[in-house]
């Protein structure tokens, strides 16, 4: 008893959905793959799923397909965002030289070509170029010498604060000096000097006192 006919309409159950999209893309691929060895041609599949994902088989590199397929058929494959893309490619790379050339007049390299006109615009450019480095060149100089000024400044008053520091210590020892010789005098006037120890000279033998 062979399967029934499968209607073709969306299935609603997202799983079976699933299974079954797997299934058929697998077998597609497979056919794909199948035909372009034993017949010997070239063939180029792509798939993308509902999620985005992308799942393709190419015999041969797809822009060989497709530049073959475009030559065919003459249907473009580029729409206009994609020329778009393309004129502003080549706007960049017209402007880059553009760019170029202007920097290698601002060198002094192939201005034969401009007239006076345009070597006056150069010139007024340099010039106001000139003007510019000289401010920034100015600027930077005052700042230097603003600095300076500020470290000098530090430096002569840490050496105050030094000296300042040094006579403290001097005064200070000055005082602990005299503290010292103050207590020393009274120590002196109070008490008499005199011998910590009584010596008594003993003989070394007993019997060389009573000879004497």
């Amino acid at each position: 008893m062979g399967r029934g006919k499968i209607e073709i309409k969306r299935i609603e159950n997202s799983s079976n959905r699933q299974v079954t999209y797997s299934k058929r893309r697998n077998g597609i691929l497979k056919k794909a793959k199948e035909i372009s060895v034993l017949c010997d041609v070239r063939v180029s599949v792509i798939i993308f799923a509902t999620s985005g994902k992308m799942h393709e088989f190419s015999s041969t590199s797809l822009v060989d397909i497709l530049d073959q397929y475009h030559k065919l058929t003459g249907r473009r494959l580029w729409d206009a965002k994609h020329e778009n893309l393309d004129n502003e490619i080549n706007r960049v790379k017209k402007d880059n030289d553009n760019m170029q050339i202007e920097l290698r007049h601002l060198k002094g390299e192939d201005i034969s070509s401009l007239n006076y006109r345009e070597l006056m615009i150069l010139e007024d450019g340099l010039e106001n170029g000139l003007t510019s480095i000289r401010d920034k060149q100015n600027e930077f100089m005052r700042m230097m010498r603003k600095k300076i000024v500020q470290t000098q400044g530090m430096e002569e008053e840490q050496e105050q604060l030094n000296c300042q520091l040094r006579q403290l210590e001097i005064a200070s020892m000055n005082r602990n000096m005299g503290e010292i010789g103050e207590v020393f005098e009274q120590t002196r006037g109070n008490h008499e000097y005199q011998m910590p120890f009584a010596f008594r000279v003993q003989p070394m033998q007993p019997n060389l006192q009573e000879r004497f």
